[in-house]
């Protein structure tokens, strides 16, 4: 059974948390302990709702009210057909870091907008960092359609809108449906009272999407986690370079090399769940061996000799900025790339990204919380790299403050 990551995203009370309830309860996918204690902690609604669906993922609101910052709410369940996991990001504008770190790894964005408000900025805001993290797929979920009376024109007005939008910011592949999330309208089940529209309900679009990949590279990438050297008595000469394949496939016999240093070697055995195997492939978490005995640590990379990666002490990226305090000129980074870390900085800020339009807007020198920004990074030590377009586990990093070790942006090359 496969599995598909997707993130909502959307305003403040557009439903976000009602949908994904709604998904949970009408699916059948919440136990019946955790059920009853909604039902008890929730209000009777005008429209005799048992529970109020929110309460689900509504978790963090007592960290809301005491002004802690929130994060990114993961769930998870499973239908017949496919397994899912939701990451459910904030609906506040100063929120934007967490949507852009819930949909780093995603498949599908679902943005909600709410029939009777249309297209906002805000909405423009998660459209635009779906584009900017080269998003496969985007689903425009019109919700709180029976507010606009099941509106089949109100429907295609926003449609339309939208449609001229995201060709202008370059989106692969967007549809569109129209749901109401309280009353339970084509979420789960097809809405009798929009025939109108053709297509699936949520669930059924969820469970029948052709999963697009991101990444487009097929070349093989591995990166050293951890080295193993028991050197003990039965295992002296044992040395494994522990860590999960990237991309790609690696057998035993490959030509590989290692990077930063440009050494080379072959693959002498590969070890997966304690046994000896003849390959490894994306996502698999193993321990390769090499023929030769070369100076390898924690965060080396691992490749096709054929295939290599770039290698620069220079990158040009696109960066969230994440942190409260602005970016500060000749501020000291550490820039972490999975387990690769080296001394950064920012040399400079090209450009920052209007966040409304999707255009460049001319440096001031400074980044704020929240800001999108084209820099130029150079590091003390060559990092390995594809572009994240080709294959986001190694075109993606985060910055990570020298002095405090807190992060304060995420990246892609």
């Amino acid at each position: 059974m496969d599995l598909l990551r997707f993130f909502t995203a959307g305003n403040v009370d557009d439903g976000k948390s009602t949908l994904i309830g709604r998904l949970l309860y009408d699916s059948e996918s919440i136990s019946t302990d955790i059920i009853e204690t909604l039902t008890r902690q929730s209000k009777t609604t005008a429209d005799n709702t048992e529970i109020d669906l929110a309460l689900l993922t509504d978790g963090l609101r007592a960290e809301r009210e005491q002004g802690i910052t929130i994060d990114v709410a993961y769930k998870y369940f499973s239908t017949g057909k496919r397994k899912f996991i939701i990451a459910d990001t904030p609906g506040h504008a100063q929120y934007t870091r967490n949507m852009f770190t819930g949909a780093s790894t995603a498949q599908l964005a679902i943005i909600l907008i709410d029939a009777r408000n249309g297209i906002t900025d805000q909405t423009k805001r998660h459209s635009i960092i779906a584009a900017v993290l080269d998003m496969p797929q985007v689903l425009l979920c019109i919700n709180k359609m029976d507010l606009v009376d099941y509106s089949e024109q109100r429907f295609e007005e926003i449609v339309s809108e939208y449609t001229d939008f995201s060709k202008k910011i370059g989106l692969k592949q967007v549809d569109y449906i129209p749901t109401s999330a309280l009353v339970g309208e084509n979420v789960v089940h097809k809405s009798k009272r929009m025939n109108w529209f053709p297509g699936p309900s949520l669930l059924q679009y969820l469970e029948n999407i052709e999963i697009t990949a991101s990444d487009v590279s097929e070349e093989a990438r591995f990166q050293v986690q951890y080295v193993i050297r028991p050197q003990t008595e039965a295992l002296h000469d044992y040395r494994g370079y522990a860590g999960s394949v990237l991309n790609g496939t690696f057998r035993v016999g490959d030509e590989v090399t290692v990077l930063p240093s440009g050494l080379t070697s072959r693959i002498s055995a590969i070890e997966y769940n304690l046994k000896e195997v003849a390959r490894a492939e994306k996502n698999q978490p193993i321990v390769l061996h090499l023929e030769d005995d070369l100076d390898i640590s924690r965060g080396n990379t691992i490749v096709p000799t054929g295939a290599l990666p770039l290698s620069e002490k220079s990158l040009e990226a696109t960066i969230c900025w994440m942190d409260s305090k602005a970016f500060n000129s000749g501020q000291k980074f550490i820039l972490q790339q999975n387990s690769f870390r080296t001394k950064a900085a920012i040399k400079e800020i090209h450009s920052k990204i209007d966040i409304h339009s999707f255009r460049d807007l001319e440096s001031d020198g400074t980044l704020a919380l929240n800001e999108l920004a084209k820099v130029s990074i150079k590091t003390a030590e060559a990092v390995s790299y594809d572009a994240f377009k080709r294959l986001a586990k190694t075109g993606s990093f985060i910055l990570i403050n020298e002095n405090t070790h807190q992060t304060v942006a995420a990246g892609v090359i």
